[in-house]
Parts: C-alpha cells; sequence; structure tokens
C-alpha cells in the first residue's frame, strides 16, 4: 500500500493500510518527517507522542545544534535510541529525517536527506521496534495528541521500507520530445529515444517511478505555458530542474544556460503550486549521460545518479536497488552552474518585465 498517513499544520490523511499486524503493530515502515530547521540552530522536537495506556509508549525525534537527529522510542521499559550526526558546514533549507524498520528482521535505518544539495547520510540501525497501528492513527488525526514543531512542513508514514536517495521528478503525463512525436514519461521504457539538448536522439536505459506524499518539497508545482518556453503546462516536483538560456541569463549570469529548480520559480502566475491528493507519483529516465530532454518544449534535467553504482550501500537503499548495478550508468555534474533562490527570483521577474 505504500504511505497511508499524511499529516501537516493543515489536513490530515489516514487510511488503514491492508499490511498483516504483529499484535496491532506495523512489521515493516517508514516515518518520514521533513521540516526547515531553526534559523537560530536551537534545539527542536520535531515530532513528539505519548500514550499512557494500557501501556505507557512515547516516541520523540528531536534535530540538535550541529545538525544532528536524536530518535528516542519508548514501549513500556524497552527503550529504544538511535542518533544520526550530518555535516551541517553548509546550510540546508530542508531535512528530511526518515525512520524506517522491519522487525521481522531486526533491521532499521535512520536517514537524513538535504533534497536541495542532493545529499544523504544513513545509519543501519539493530533490533528497532516498530509502531503500533492505532498510535500512528492517533498521531495523524488528533493534532492534540502529537507536539509538532511549527517549521515541520509534514509527516507520513508508509507500510513499506521506502528508498532514498536518487528520485524522479516528472508526472506521468509531462510529455517528452522522442523521434518526432511527444511521449508522455510515464510511457517511456528501456530502449525508447528520447531527444536531448545535449546529443540528439539517446535511448532510455531505465525509467523509474516512485509514490510519495504531496506535501513540503514533494507537493507539485505547475509550469504554465508559454513561460519557459514551455508549449503547454507540465507538472513536475520541485526539484526538477529547467534548463534555462537566453539573452538574460547570458548578461545576468555570463553562462549560456543555467540550471533553475522549479521551487524557485514558485509566483503564482509562471508557476503553482499544486493541492490535490494526499499522494503524487513521479517518474523519470535515466539516460547513459547526465543530459537534459525536452518537456513540452523546455529543456530539464534527467535524473542524475552520480557514481552510485560504486556505492553499494546507497545503491541498496535507492529506488535503483532491483537494478543489475553493471547496467547503471556513471553521470559527470551538469556543466550548467544551478542559481541560488533569490537569482531564480531576479531572472523570472526580469522575463516578466
Amino acid at each position: 500500500m505504500g504511505w497511508f498517513a499524511i499529516s501537516d499544520n493543515m489536513t490530515n490523511s489516514f487510511r488503514a493500510p491492508d499490511a498483516l499486524l504483529q499484535d496491532g503493530v506495523l512489521p515493516r515502515g517508514t516515518l518520514l518527517v521533513e521540516t526547515r530547521l531553526s534559523a537560530d540552530g536551537a534545539p527542536q522536537t520535531l515530532l513528539g507522542y505519548e500514550r499512557l495506556h494500557p501501556r505507557p509508549f512515547k516516541l520523540s525525534i528531536q534535530a540538535i545544534p550541529g545538525g544532528g537527529v536524536v530518535v528516542v522510542m519508548a514501549d513500556g521499559d524497552e527503550v529504544f535510541h538511535a542518533a544520526l550526526n550530518q555535516d551541517a558546514q553548509e546550510r540546508a533549507d530542508v531535512l528530511r529525517v526518515s525512520l524506517s524498520w522491519d522487525v521481522t528482521k531486526g533491521w532499521g535505518r535512520l536517514a537524513i536527506e538535504r533534497p536541495e544539495q542532493d545529499k544523504t547520510v544513513s545509519t543501519e540501525l539493530t533490533a528497532p521496534h516498530g509502531m503500533r497501528l492505532d498510535d500512528i492513527r492517533e498521531m495523524t488525526t488528533d493534532p492534540r495528541r502529537r507536539l509538532m514543531d511549527a517549521d515541520v512542513q509534514f509527516f507520513a508514514v508508509s507500510s513499506k521500507v521506502e528508498p532514498i536517495g536518487p528520485m524522479p521528478t516528472l508526472t506521468g503525463r509531462v510529455p517528452l520530445l522522442g523521434a518526432g512525436q511527444y511521449i508522455f514519461a510515464g510511457k517511456l521504457r528501456r530502449g525508447d529515444l528520447v531527444e536531448t539538448m545535449e546529443s540528439g536522439l539517446v535511448p532510455v536505459l531505465h525509467a523509474v517511478q516512485r509514490l510519495v506524499p504531496a506535501r513540503g518539497s514533494f507537493r507539485p508545482v505547475r509550469l504554465r505555458a508559454p513561460y519557459f518556453g514551455l508549449q503547454s503546462d507540465i507538472v513536475v516536483a520541485p526539484d526538477q530542474r529547467l534548463v534555462v538560456g537566453g539573452s538574460e541569463v547570458e548578461y545576468m549570469f555570463g553562462r549560456e544556460a543555467v540550471l533553475v529548480p522549479a521551487r524557485h520559480l514558485v509566483n503564482g502566475i509562471s508557476a503553482i503550486a499544486v493541492s490535490g491528493p494526499p499522494v503524487v507519483r513521479y517518474t523519470q529516465v535515466i539516460l547513459p549521460a547526465h543530459e537534459s530532454v525536452i518537456a513540452a518544449g523546455c529543456p530539464v534535467e534527467s535524473l542524475y545518479l552520480g557514481r552510485i553504482r560504486r556505492k553499494a550501500d546507497r545503491l541498496s537503499e535507492s529506488l535503483l536497488a532491483g537494478i543489475d548495478r553493471r547496467l547503471l550508468p556513471e553521470h559527470a555534474k551538469s556543466a550548467y552552474p544551478m542559481l541560488k533562490p533569490f537569482e531564480a527570483l531576479t531572472l523570472v521577474q526580469r522575463r516578466a518585465a
């Protein structure tokens, strides 16, 4: 089933999963919390929950100064504790913290993702505790029963061990230019040809999809035609990067083209945050090189893998885990610089003038 509980400061969504429970406990799953860190670096209780009867239970996920995360789960007299530190030298506006568990295997994982910087750190856990379905329901549907920091964008619970790492960023009905015609991104398969800005027609090595909560940094963005050279509106993830060129770009930044994440373009006119169902399915293509495909007339980045195939641990916990690493390419970083938020805003305003 995947994501069955999603909550933010405005809406709550809960639907009991199909997974078989073990004495009311979800045997495997993922608790995801997305937050913006405190500007003053103060400790934050990202998410807290407590039950007193019939058996005491307490959950606490805290962000601590220096960029670390601490998880404490107490069930009766049993206490589970996990901590993970990250390199906090680079400021991250958005942090995703995920706690995954598989009680039957005695395995768990605590991970921190910084989607704006394509960085992930994780640590494996031994003998983690699963969460009771009743606790998840109460924590999700009754805001009075939980403590959630104001900087938290949302939290969500899945009945699966969710992947971390590279993530697809196009909705399935984004048209990508192939051999003389547009094909919906969700229809592309291995061996299909797509047109790239750098190399012309190239084959699709793999097409990947993922279902995620449509909240926070996953919330879809509608890019509107005719802005950005679009022939029709497209809906993408906030982290989808557009390749933007033209005389303004060359004048302002001294480069032929630059990368602009869709999240920096949201202004209520040319780009709009989309409201809708609690979950959204994103798709993306993997190409031999890190190249730009043509989406309804606008060049956008294909999925960037870097050298993940050389890192067995990173590969095994990612969306690519089922793909033979020998069939995965290595990608160099894009030659185009990525704009900072204020630079993107200035560019959009200049183009709209």
